[in-house]
């Protein structure tokens, strides 16, 4: 079983091969393609933790789709005083499909 944890938009995230997860919005090139820097690796019973190893570990992905998250909503409330404040937010994502570790 190979595995390897990378690092996308200031988070880590554990992969495998044909897995797909949501980070936070990110381009790829032309055709959708994508290499994300590994962490970590797994491969069976080998863990590779060396930077100078990760650096020669490519993972690659294919953008399967840009989309928005959930609204969340920010609310602001002050006892007595009259105030309060009232916002929303929907964070721009991108769905990843990982297609090799090597």
């Amino acid at each position: 079983m190979v595995y390897a944890v990378v690092r996308t938009s200031g988070r880590q995230e554990k992969v495998e091969v044909g897995s797909i997860i949501t980070v936070n919005r990110v381009a790829g090139d032309a055709k959708g393609k994508l290499e994300l820097p590994a962490v970590l690796l797994v491969d069976g019973d080998t863990v590779t933790t060396d930077a100078a190893a990760l650096a020669k570990v490519k993972v690659t992905a294919e953008v399967l789709e840009d989309l928005r998250g959930p609204k969340i909503v920010i609310q602001r409330y002050k006892n007595k005083t009259g105030y309060k404040s009232r916002q929303g937010h929907r964070q721009d994502l991108t769905r990843l499909k990982v297609t090799g570790i090597k």
